[in-house]
């Protein structure tokens, strides 16, 4: 249940962005979820391996435990590539 109200505040804030810079606002919207779950994935890969590397058997792990650390990386993604995008466009609207 967290994750859908997670979900909808990115989606949110990626389409305020987009429409506040005359951009398609849902395309906008769903790169910015893509951008969490892209995050996830990666840091939930990363993790893995770490895990598998230093400390044991990734299979011992709690699927949940995986997720809820997973869960800064893409938040961090997601808030990443907000930057990015408002910065560009701000850059944009000055020249």
């Amino acid at each position: 249940m967290i994750g859908l109200v997670l979900l909808y505040f990115v989606g949110k804030a990626f389409y305020d962005l987009a429409g506040l810079n005359n951009k398609s606002e849902w395309l906008y919207a769903i790169l910015g979820v893509g951008s969490y779950y892209a995050g996830l994935i990666i840091g939930g890969v990363f993790i893995a391996i770490g895990y598998e590397l230093f400390i044991g058997s990734v299979d011992e792990v709690n699927d949940t435990l995986l997720s809820i650390f997973a869960l800064p990386i893409g938040v961090v993604t997601c808030w990443g590539f907000y930057r990015i995008l408002k910065s560009r466009w701000e850059k944009k609207e000055t020249v």
